[in-house]
């Protein structure tokens, strides 16, 4: 069966005269995705991370261990809520690599590398296609070569909780990206790509994932450029949000008795992928992804780890890549996680309070932080977010204006009457003021260029202002 498929593939290659190329001993089939544009994709960057390797870092496939491997699509997703089961599996770590036709090893092109989003809980490579960008740069004469993969996703990628610090088992997400880069580095040479110009790039969690990988000096290895939003990624311990590992666990059955005990990462190990995906969409929950991630990266204390403290500590301690970034913020898109609901001042230091992280002073002062910087936000509708639109509510409660004023910019007011000793968790998955200030201080301090930008481009609905979501549009 196999060699007639492999016989039938071989035709219609030939026939239609698909891409090709040799890689790691493997011929590589792909196909044309623009008129200068070829795509290869669905290729295993690591093992599948099912049984035995579940729940661990990933183990990196350096070779295909096949005469011949069909490019052409997509692998599949990794597994998520209100997905397709047909679209998604366990096994889902793939990269793609969309270059310009007939590029060469010896081309030596940039690449760029790019991670999506999604709260750290949805989302695929296969959503963002990277022809279209390449196509223009090679239409302008500046070609580069476009790297997307998948990484895990809730609890699967993030899992929560002491055990999971204990057995090193955070951030398992970010460990695929840096794996991702690792077999970019070996590679992309036979794809046409420059090993040593790879820019890593990406959105909304996307983006945080990235800021994360900037905290580490080993980066600057694998990256010579970054964009995106360093350190807007969540900041809490990994027991934070223990009672949602619990509440996973619970719902696989042949592990819920160890729920709440120390010796669940074994028994889940033993699982089968049935029950683990059914798991995952009983215990990840879509509601409320902006003001209440759970499934994200968390602080690990281990040595060696890939987020081991807050940015601004790291950066203290000049522990940073040292690599040139960009990195910005988008007009009024603290209007996407502003309440519509009347907030009174204190329903809005008590939402301050909770995204606050880690408590680095003691409560007294956290209150006198909040009371000076909400003084630097007045109740006045005609200043507040979106700007530019006067007194108009757009049906909402007085406070929306203030409160998407303060959702993005309030982290930082806060961190300047701290003296940067902590950096706040915002709550949403975007890119907020504070930390692309806080990582532009150090690149002075520092000397590593750096770039800003105001994303403007308007979008339908008022109520939004320049909505944050809008520049997403352009990179798909």
């Amino acid at each position: 069966m196999f060699a007639t498929k492999f016989l039938l593939f071989s035709a219609l290659a030939t026939a239609q005269a698909l891409p090709e190329l040799q890689f790691g001993g493997t011929a590589l089939f792909g196909q044309e995705a623009g008129p200068n544009v070829e795509f290869f994709g669905g290729i295993p960057f690591a093992e599948p991370p099912t049984g035995a390797l579940r729940l661990r870092p990933p183990m990196l496939k350096p070779r295909l261990n096949a005469t011949s491997f069909d490019a052409s699509q997509y692998g599949k997703a990794c597994i998520q809520p209100q997905a397709d089961p047909s679209t998604v599996s366990e096994d889902c770590l793939t990269i793609n690599v969309h270059r310009p036709k007939g590029a060469k090893s010896s081309s030596k092109l940039p690449v760029f590398f790019w991670t999506y989003g999604g709260a750290f809980i949805l989302g695929s490579s296969s959503t963002y296609n990277g022809s279209e960008i390449v196509e223009r740069s090679v239409q302008r004469g500046t070609p580069i070569i476009f790297v997307n993969f998948n990484y895990r996703l809730g609890p699967l990628g993030f899992p929560q909780g002491q055990e999971a610090e204990t057995r090193k088992s955070l951030n398992l997400g970010i460990l695929d990206q840096m794996a991702a880069l690792e077999r970019v580095r070996a590679n992309i040479g036979a794809f046409g790509g420059n090993k040593d110009k790879v820019t890593i790039f990406g959105e909304s969690a996307g983006a945080m994932m990235t800021g994360i990988l900037y905290l580490n000096p080993e980066i600057e290895r694998l990256a010579r450029g970054a964009s995106g939003s360093p350190n807007s990624a969540p900041a809490f311990p990994a027991h934070r949000n223990e009672p949602a590992w619990h509440n996973f666990v619970r719902n696989v059955p042949s592990c819920s008795s160890l729920a709440a005990s120390a010796e669940t990462l074994p028994c889940l190990r033993n699982a089968t992928s049935e029950e683990i995906a059914t798991a995952v969409l009983r215990s990840v929950v879509l509601r409320d992804l902006v003001s209440n991630l759970i499934w994200t990266p968390t602080l690990d204390p281990n040595s060696n780890s890939v987020y081991s403290d807050l940015a601004s500590r790291l950066y203290s301690k000049g522990r940073s890549a040292r690599i040139p970034f960009i990195a910005g913020t988008n007009l009024d898109e603290g209007t996407y996680f502003a309440s519509h609901d009347e907030l009174s001042d204190q329903a809005l230091k008590d939402n301050l309070a909770t995204i606050s992280s880690p408590r680095s002073g003691s409560p007294d002062q956290l209150g006198t932080a909040i009371d000076r910087a909400l003084a630097l936000y007045p109740d006045v509708p005609a200043v507040g977010s979106p700007y530019g639109t006067g007194d108009e509510l757009f049906g909402f409660p007085r406070s929306y204006k203030r409160h998407a004023s303060i959702r993005r910019s309030i982290s930082y007011a806060i961190a300047l009457w701290w003296r940067l000793t902590f950096i706040c968790a915002l709550s949403g998955d975007l890119i907020f003021n504070a930390p692309r200030r806080l990582l532009s201080h150090f690149a002075a301090n520092t000397g590593i260029q750096s770039y800003g930008y105001l994303f403007t481009h308007p979008q339908p609905d008022p109520s939004r202002g320049g909505k944050f979501i809008n520049s997403y549009m352009f990179c798909r």
